[in-house]
């Protein structure tokens, strides 16, 4: 499959996912596998450009923040953002820019909080949600893997 068919793939699922109140659908084919998570009322998918023969992830909601790095448990009605991606987590669009958010900005839905590089290719990671930067949890120009926390939100 094409970066094209698995966009138009994921896009038909989704859909089907809507129309028969999926919570979750996992997809093996011709070794490109997908997975879909429906959260609330949205269906969340990415597709991440890959080199041929690696199978494309989706990006992992937001996930409800649990213990922290201290070991202490998070306070209620915050989440943390994941990464839906291996790469490179920058802060900024350029080098010589302000970062995109602070600690303590508030974020809405499509806020931008930072970008990944993967393959050279800068992919914007946006809020998905109202609410106050708590902690970012990254450091710039720092590799992160998929799923790892990247930001702290207290949700609103």
């Amino acid at each position: 499959m094409d970066i094209e068919q698995i966009r138009k793939l994921l896009d038909e699922l989704a859909v089907f996912m809507r129309k028969n109140d999926l919570s979750e659908l996992e997809l093996d084919a011709d070794g490109a596998k997908v997975r879909l998570k429906k959260t609330g009322t949205q269906v969340h998918h990415q597709l991440i450009a890959a080199p041929p023969g690696s199978a494309p992830q989706p990006a992992p909601a937001p996930q409800p923040a649990g213990p922290s790095a201290a070991g202490e448990p998070e306070q209620p009605g915050t989440v943390r953002i994941m990464s839906p991606m291996v790469g490179t987590f920058y802060r900024s669009p350029k080098p010589d820019s302000d970062h995109f958010v602070q600690v303590g900005d508030e974020a809405d839905e499509d806020t931008v909080l930072c970008v990944i590089e993967a393959m050279k290719v800068m992919n914007e990671i946006r809020a998905e949600r109202k609410g106050r930067i708590l902690e970012i949890l990254v450091e710039n120009g720092e590799p992160v893997e998929y799923g790892q926390p990247l930001f702290l939100i207290a949700t609103t």
